[in-house]
């Protein structure tokens, strides 16, 4: 991290207090993002709604997380107006990083893994970043943070400030906007809301949202099965496995990211890579538009939670996040001769979410569980 200039400096303060406002305007100028009902004839008294992250600029929920780094690291006086930014991701923080990088004229690096779609690093080059890449999750950390300091930059590490940087009492963060487009509708508490764990910033973000405002909504993760996150959740000395096997992008990681706060989340529910790439198919289908893997491990969960509520007679409203745009996977997740080339058979996992859809409830092949 540096500091290019004294923050005491008039032209610093000048440059950061003009930035923050080109940032608080993009944002003024962007609507919110839809909630989009799911119809569930064959659940009657139970709504499934997709919160659609996809819908903003850079087409993820990390438009979210993107923003509120850049505006925590230049209200710190990590920024300048020549400080090169690094980070280390997956993909979608990156594009959209590289998307506020822009705005303010900076210079942008993503520490990428080699074996991102090929859409992503077409996205972050898009918006003017720069790919570097390396081998294995652990040594995207280490890169990114050598390459900050050999560039005299600031590594924004979404990993360790995810969960700090967001406003997690209000301020339009997601728990805020999710439960005000709730307001009017028959279930505007929801029973569950479901989302995935990258950095853990959104899970952290609402399950500290419920408690504050005294809600009883119940906060599950949706894990991937090769991911430390869910182990870490059953077993709290369980912090680092040798590898996260997972293909599923942007959730699921090998170590235990201090952004991830276990003790807000109610529930986690553990997915294969098949399944979850089974539901986001299914879920295509249904909307008419592609989304990504990460959405389908959300919804996953969501048809387990749903499946066992209408077993028990409950009633009430699941809330889940569509993560990101499905054409950033056509070369993946869409893609047969992909799947099959990673050995995944999608046939259980299309079987079941078709069967739930048609009122056939959850009734899974030898999934992979829950904690």
């Amino acid at each position: 991290m540096v500091i290019c200039m004294p923050s005491s400096s008039p032209a610093c303060r000048d440059w950061t207090d003009q930035a923050v406002r080109r940032i608080e305007a993009d944002f003024n100028r962007s609507a919110d993002t839809h909630l989009i009902p799911i119809e569930l004839p064959h659940y009657p008294g139970i709504e499934l709604y997709l919160k659609d992250e996809s819908s903003h600029p850079t087409g993820s929920l990390k438009h979210r997380l993107a923003r509120s780094l850049f505006l925590y690291a230049l209200c710190n006086g990590w920024i300048g107006p020549d400080t090169p930014i690094v980070e280390a991701s997956s993909g979608s923080t990156a594009v959209s990083e590289a998307y506020f990088a822009r705005m303010l004229g900076l210079r942008f690096i993503a520490v990428v893994p080699r074996a991102i779609a090929a859409e992503k690093i077409a996205a972050i080059e898009f918006q003017g970043g720069e790919c570097h890449f390396a081998d294995g999750p652990d040594e995207v950390y280490r890169e990114a943070q050598r390459l900050a300091h050999a560039v005299q930059g600031h590594y924004m590490d979404q990993f360790m400030y995810a969960e700090r940087a967001t406003d997690w009492r209000g301020n339009n963060n997601i728990a805020d906007s999710i439960f005000q487009q709730l307001a009017r509708e028959r279930h505007p508490v929801p029973r569950w809301i479901v989302c995935g764990a990258g950095t853990g910033g959104t899970s952290a973000t609402l399950g500290r949202f419920v408690r504050y405002n005294h809600y009883a909504t119940r906060i599950c993760v949706s894990d991937p099965e090769g991911s430390v996150f869910h182990r870490y959740f059953a077993d709290r000395s369980v912090t680092q496995l040798e590898g996260c096997a997972s293909c599923i992008e942007g959730i699921g990681r090998a170590r235990v990211e201090p952004s991830f706060i276990a003790a807000v989340v109610d529930r986690m529910i553990v997915v294969r890579d098949a399944d979850s790439i089974a539901a986001a198919r299914v879920l295509s289908e249904r909307l008419g538009r592609r989304c990504g893997g990460s959405t389908g491990t959300n919804l996953w969960a969501c048809a387990q939670l749903i499946g066992a509520m209408a077993a028990q007679g409950e009633t009430g409203s699941v809330v889940t996040i569509l993560c990101d745009q499905g054409e950033r996977y056509a070369s993946t997740y869409f893609n047969d001769a992909w799947v099959a080339h990673k050995r995944l058979d999608l046939s259980p996992g299309l079987r079941t979410m078709r069967e739930f859809f048609a009122g056939g409830g959850f009734r899974p092949h030898a999934s992979a569980g829950e904690h």
